[in-house]
Formats: structure tokens, sequence, C-alpha cells
């Protein structure tokens, strides 16, 4: 295990898209500093980084500044000054195969689509671990693009809340390996959230997407 861990959020910089579906890596990141008390951000890395401890785990959080296509550059770039190896390296990310406010974790796999981890991938390889932050499907594959680039709805807006702060909140269970352990406390304390969007065309009985 290395020194220290890169956590990386992958969206897309700029106030225009902050509120964007396609940004939830952002947004989880954001989470983890404010709830792990890591507040010095300064830009390097083709990025925003912040260093600090959570549980004892020296970390790295980092926002790529280079929209989401060219991700891995700012991976590259700042796993290369640190020596981090792809094992120590999470990715949080948005995930159109999981229903909203599901969230899952797996090493390694293919891109799916998703531009910033196929660039994530191109620049240090597939083995890393990645975050999937559930966003739900349109429903239609023309309509992925305009989808991940909308912002998300006012009703959605406290589930992205409850899932950010899950997140962070137990990210030091997946700091220390328990991925089941860190998914179980995630799923438990977005519940309420998940439950009631069931049916209303966000959730499982609304797009048909698979609940994986």
């Amino acid at each position: 295990m290395g020194a220290i861990r890169l956590v990386v959020g992958l969206g897309n910089p700029g106030s225009e898209y902050a509120h964007q579906r396609h940004n939830v890596g952002f947004m989880a990141v954001d989470a983890i500093a404010r709830i792990h008390g890591i507040s010095t951000w300064r830009k390097r890395f083709a990025g925003e980084s912040a260093e600090g401890s959570i549980a004892g785990a020296k970390v790295l959080l980092l926002k790529p500044l280079t929209y989401m296509n060219d991700s891995g550059r700012a991976v590259q770039d700042a796993a290369r000054f640190y020596k981090i190896g792809p094992e120590d390296v999470i990715v949080l990310h948005d995930e159109l195969d999981l229903v909203p406010g599901k969230v899952r974790v797996k090493r390694g796999g293919g891109a799916a689509g998703h531009n910033g981890l196929r660039s994530t991938d191109a620049a240090i390889g597939p083995d890393y671990l990645r975050v999937r932050i559930g966003i739900g499907h349109p429903g239609d594959k023309s309509r992925v693009t305009p989808y991940v680039l909308s912002n998300f709805a006012k009703a959605e807006r406290p589930m992205v809340d409850a899932v950010d702060d899950a997140i962070a909140e137990a990210f030091p269970l997946l700091l220390k390996g328990d991925e089941a352990g860190f998914m179980n406390r995630v799923a438990l304390k977005t519940a309420p959230f998940r439950a009631a969007d069931n049916g209303n065309g966000n959730g499982p009985n609304g797009n048909g997407v698979e609940d994986k």
C-alpha cells in the first residue's frame, strides 16, 4: 500500500456545469473534503487538489480541470508526482447503469462509454477502484448526452446531497479496504431517499434500467 491515496472526482470545471449529473464525482469529493475537514485547495496537476488525512490515512483529493474527456492527464500528473500506483487510486464518477441514489464499488473494468473513465484508463491503466454513483438512464441512447449534461432537478437535490454525505461519512471504510461495508453503510443512509424515488420516472420503475 502506498503512503498516500489519490481520490479523484470526475466532472467538468466551471459554474455552468456545477449541478449537472455528469458532475456527481466533483460533488462527492467536495463532500469528502467538507466532512473530513480538508479545506486548503490549490491548483496543480491540471486540477484542483487538497491534501489531508481521513481516519489516519493520507489522501490527495483531486478534481481535474481538464474537462471530462481529458481527465486522465490530471490523474496521471498527480499519480506520477506522488509515485501512486493504480491500486491506490479511487475514482468517483456518475453511472448511467445504476438507478439514482445507488452506489457501487468495483476495481477495474471497462469505461462503458464514460469519457472520463476512458481517459483515465488510457493514462494509468484500468486497475483502479471506481465508486459508481447512480444517476439513472434517460431510456434512449440518443438522449444520454443531454441527460448527463443537464442539471439535477430541484426535487432531486436532497437525494444527491444525502448520497454525497453518505459516501463521505463511510469513506474511511473504503480506505481500509472494506468495500462491502462501505456500500452497506451508504445504502443504509440513503435508503429513505431511494425508496421515495421509486416509480417517479427516475427510479427502477421509471426508466427500465436494471438495478445492478
